[in-house]
Parts: C-alpha cells; structure tokens; sequence
C-alpha cells in the first residue's frame, strides 16, 4: 500500500488541480462555443441554431469597426514594442553607467495593470488636462492634440499606452538575449575591423530570432485579449471607434443581452490566438526533438 501510494502521490496532488482546470477552462470554452450555435439573449438557449451567430457577427459594422482597430493596434503596438525594447536593450548593452536603476525603469510600467495604464494615459492625453493644457499655458494657444476625442486618431492613443506599458519587457528579453551572444565572435568580429553598428546588424540581431519569435508571440496576445486598457482610456469611444473584439464581446453579454452574439466573437478571438499560439507550440516542440 505504502508503494502504491508513493508511486502515485504525485498524481493525486496534481488531480483537484487539473480538475479545475479541465472544468472552469476547457469547460467553460466548450460551453462558450456551444452557445455560440444557439440563438441565446439575457439567459443562454440550448437549442441549436446553426452558424446563424457567427454570420450576424460578420454582418455587424461594428464587429468590422472593432477587427479593423485589432488590425492597427495590433500591427503598431507589436512593430513599435519590438522595435523600442530592441533599442532599448542595445543601448543598455553597452554597459552604461547606472544600468540597474535604468532597466528598473524601463520595466516599471510592466508592472502596473493596463487599468492604471488607461487611466494615466486618458489624464495626460486629455486635451483639458493634459499635454494641450500644458502646452498652451506655455503660450502656444493655437496647439492643438486632441487624439482622445477624435473618432480617426484615437485608436492612435491606445497604441501610445500600449507601447509605454510593454516596450520595457520587450527590452528585458532582448537585453537577456544580448547577453547570451557568444562574445567570442563579437570579439573575432572586431579584431577583423567590422564596426560595432556592423556586428549589431549582422551577426546579433539576426542570432536573436527566437527572442524576436517570443516577444511577437506575447505581444499578440496582449493586442487580441487587450480589454481594460481600452475601456479606461477610451471607454471604446468616442461612439465605438476604439471598440476591439474583447470590448465589443463585453458590450454584447453586458450592455446589450445578446449572449449568442458575445459567445461567437469571444469564439472568434479564441481561434484567432490558437492560430498563432498552436504553430508557435509545434515549431517548439520539433526543436526540442531536433
């Protein structure tokens, strides 16, 4: 009995765990997907309807308005992140003095959530409160920035708080894979005569594909569930120009009772990421077994 229970021991600590998980997760994304096939309002229906949601999903204006803002703010926040944390890491690279209070912070804003994010971003772009007040009490009257309220450039502020939030974390993956490189070859590099910015371009940056792999695999993820950064800094406005699928789901199981409509976009958004987290998790695993 005693062998028994030492051989499975850690499979009866690990159970109510991975119950819980299977339930309230798997579970919960089968039950999601279920009634995204049935015609539910307030209340879920168990009734099947076919794909008649994910149609009316696709017929919807705002679900174009809130797949086009995924588009900009998710090619933007990703492209200016990487771009930013990998300057910033090269620049840090290079040993400067104070380095430690320096990367501490560039990371501090990783460390707030995207509410407190919103809503310091909505006080500084605010053209009442922030940098158009500021400027102008400095006497340029005439300066105008007002992003926050404007239907074509909000989505714009987004990516500012977005960018500002993520782009020291982007750095801390690029920095540790900086300091990885084999110095050897920097070092053979160099005595040859190449330039540092020539060794930066063609022989670092081009070893850090994995961390580049990494950083844009997170980075999506964050655009595609982003939530409550939207809804503290824009509130989805001005009328639903900064919606993205996340606060258009909201919106429909919250604010209009539509559950089969919130079920199908939440559904939508689920495959959307496992279209970029699955074939990142099998080039993974081959590598492993190379």
């Amino acid at each position: 009995m005693s062998a028994w229970l030492t051989r499975h021991i850690p499979k009866i600590a690990v159970a109510p765990s991975l119950a819980a998980v299977l339930f309230f997760v798997y579970g919960f994304i089968a039950w999601t997907g279920y009634v995204s096939l049935t015609r539910s309002r307030i209340l879920p229906r168990y009734q099947l309807e076919g794909l008649d949601q994910y149609a009316k999903l696709f017929r919807t204006p705002r679900w174009d308005v809130a797949m086009e803002n995924l588009l900009v703010f998710g090619v933007l926040f990703i492209a200016v992140s990487v771009a930013l944390g990998l300057l910033l890491a090269i620049l840090l690279d290079q040993r400067i003095r104070a380095e430690g209070a320096i990367r501490t912070v560039y990371l501090y804003p990783m460390a707030l959530s995207f509410i407190v994010t919103g809503t310091a971003w909505k006080w500084i772009l605010n053209p009442g409160l922030g940098i158009e007040a500021v400027v102008r009490s400095w006497g340029w009257e005439d300066f105008r920035f007002g992003w926050l309220v404007d239907p074509e450039l909000a989505i714009y502020t987004v990516v500012i708080a977005g960018v500002w939030q993520a782009s020291g974390f982007v750095m801390a993956l690029f920095l540790a894979g900086l300091r990885s490189v084999d110095q050897e070859i920097i070092k053979a590099a160099m005595v040859d005569g190449v330039s540092l910015p020539r060794i930066y371009a063609s022989i670092i940056i081009p070893s850090l594909s994995p961390v580049f792999l990494s950083a844009i695999i997170v980075l999506a993820h964050l655009a595609i569930k982003s939530f409550d950064l939207v809804i503290a800094l824009t509130g989805g406005g001005p009328g639903y120009a900064t919606d993205l699928p996340a606060t258009y789901m909201y919106a429909m199981a919250f604010s209009r009772g539509d559950l089969g409509q919130a079920a199908a976009s939440a559904t939508v958004m689920l495959m959307t990421v496992a279209a970029i987290i699955i074939p990142y998790l099998y080039s993974q695993l081959r590598q492993s077994h190379d």
